[in-house]
């Protein structure tokens, strides 16, 4: 029977659909495969001209091919912090949508940059905060040998650590590395062994004060606003308040930790600041809020709108301030060596060069831009579902947390802080689920539905990432210790 041209001409089109197709989805697999070849590409070229602009700046010298290494480094570690790091401060805003990834990238590497190169670059330790005796390495060769490998390992552990999905902390990384170095070069004897104690225990305290802080103020919010008969008459008496409270944290918080290189501030003026800024923004906030909250309906929902103006300035003071401290993580070792080989001086504290610090700055930035969001979405949505309330805590919770152990003296990671927040709030949730569920059935009798299974489904924090993230914490200190002592020795043999 012969085919009409009609039959033909939807035959054709049906068989150009399907080869439209292929060629569609062709298209965007290779789109899907080639987008984090761009990055990869991208972060090779910042670390290349990082390279370059330690040749021009440093001067040409024996050990100036030392120096371009170093700074390879130094670009590699940087780009890493940004990747991992500046996702603990932005991810609480962008889980709750208070923020767009988007915009929380272009704040973060705004804000971190601003915090890098205009309160950054504090005087350190020549070798990361006392861990070792610098004059137990014996010469500037073996310091510099054991900065590199202490530099290296620690930018491998985070790397690997932001491909698996764990939010770890980059100080304890570089820690890590340096006293791997150490106990290779001089033995262990070389390392101050309290201050890795101090350490240690700060992988208990920070997450659990976060945690518990930003449990705290949670509880404070659904006893005094969420679970109240009017919920927009208490928000307009209690987030002025609480508004207040987190200004005031935040102006403690930047000048004890912020801008200790322009101005040096004791614990209780940057206290005294604080309390005059708190009451401050209470005062101002409270026809604000009495504004915002006109034609609200009494919900829950309406709530969220009060907390995300205050929920993307946190973000902004957190990335500052983590600029201004963190970026040593990224170039302190690579100062060390610099002055080292410059002045053959290792011992005393290292100034680190504008320049150097401008490779820091930037390779923060480019790290969070290129690789970033996936660490955004771990701690962001992925741990526990977060909404502009709870992220106030956790954003809240870092702040307070670092300002209660400056006064007690302890040392504390902002990582393990805003994760320990994310915890908190989270296993908070399920606590308070499981209590008014309680209360509810009353005397009803148990029906299957009620039993573990239901408890199980209605787990708020998913316990595989927390598993995950805590197993990393554990291990980040002796991994980036052995690799780093690996590398030290491979890097002796290979200079020997």
């Amino acid at each position: 029977m012969p085919v009409s041209e009609t039959d033909y001409d939807a035959s054709h089109m049906e068989t150009l659909d399907r080869d439209l197709g292929r060629i569609s989805n062709l298209e965007l697999a290779t789109s899907y495969v080639a987008r984090p070849m761009v990055g990869y590409g991208v972060a090779f070229v910042f670390v290349v001209l990082a390279g370059l602009l330690a040749a021009l700046l440093f001067g040409q010298t024996s050990s100036t091919f030392i120096v371009i290494i170093a700074a390879v480094f130094g670009a590699y570690m940087a780009l890493n912090i940004g990747a991992n790091d500046v996702a603990n401060n932005m991810g609480p805003a962008v889980g709750a949508n208070a923020l767009t990834m988007g915009g929380a990238i272009a704040i973060a590497a705004v804000f971190e940059s601003a915090g890098a190169l205009i309160a950054g670059g504090d005087v350190v330790g020549t070798i990361a905060k006392g861990i070792i005796a610098p004059e137990s390495m014996g010469s500037a060769n073996v310091f510099v040998w054991a900065m590199m490998a202490a530099l290296l390992s620690s930018a491998l552990w985070v790397n690997l650590a932001t491909w698996v999905g764990a939010p770890v902390s980059t100080t304890h990384s570089v820690v890590g590395g340096v006293m791997g170095a150490g106990i290779a070069a001089a033995g262990f004897a070389a390392v101050s062994w309290g201050t890795m104690g101090a350490i240690a225990a700060s992988w208990v305290i920070s997450p659990v004060l976060g945690g518990v802080i930003a449990a705290g103020f949670l509880w404070f919010i659904k006893s005094n606003i969420i679970y109240v008969e009017d919920k927009i008459a208490a928000a307009r008496r209690w987030v002025p308040v609480l508004v207040g409270i987190m200004g005031g944290a935040f102006a403690s918080y930047i000048a004890l930790k912020g801008i200790k290189k322009l101005i040096k501030i004791d614990l209780l003026s940057a206290l005294g600041a604080g309390l005059a800024v708190a009451v401050l923004i209470w005062l101002v906030m409270i026809p604000v809020i009495r504004r915002q909250s006109e034609g609200l309906e009494n919900r829950n929902r309406s709530l969220k709108v009060l907390f995300g103006i205050p929920l993307i300035v946190s973000a902004a003071l957190l990335s500052f301030a983590h600029g201004a401290n963190d970026v040593a993580n990224a170039v302190g070792p690579l100062a060390a060596i610099v002055q080292a080989l410059g002045t053959g001086d290792f011992t005393d504290a290292v100034a680190i060069p504008y320049w150097v610090m401008v490779i820091g700055a930037l390779g923060i930035s480019f790290g969070l831009f290129l690789f970033g969001p996936k660490l955004i979405r771990m701690v962001g949505s992925q741990i526990t579902k977060l909404n502009p309330m709870r992220a106030y805590c956790v954003a809240l919770s870092a702040a307070i947390t670092v300002i209660v152990a400056s006064w007690l003296g302890l040392p504390v990671s902002s990582t393990h802080i805003a994760v320990g927040g994310v915890f908190g709030v989270g296993f908070f949730r399920e606590w308070d689920y499981d209590r008014r569920m309680r209360r509810a059935r009353g005397s009803l009798p148990a029906r299957p539905e009620h039993g573990a299974e239901e408890r199980r489904r209605r787990k708020l924090v998913r316990r595989s990432h927390f598993m995950t993230i805590v197993a990393a914490w554990i291990i980040t200190v002796p991994a980036a210790a052995l690799l780093s002592a690996v590398l030290f020795w491979g890097m002796v043999n290979i200079a020997g």
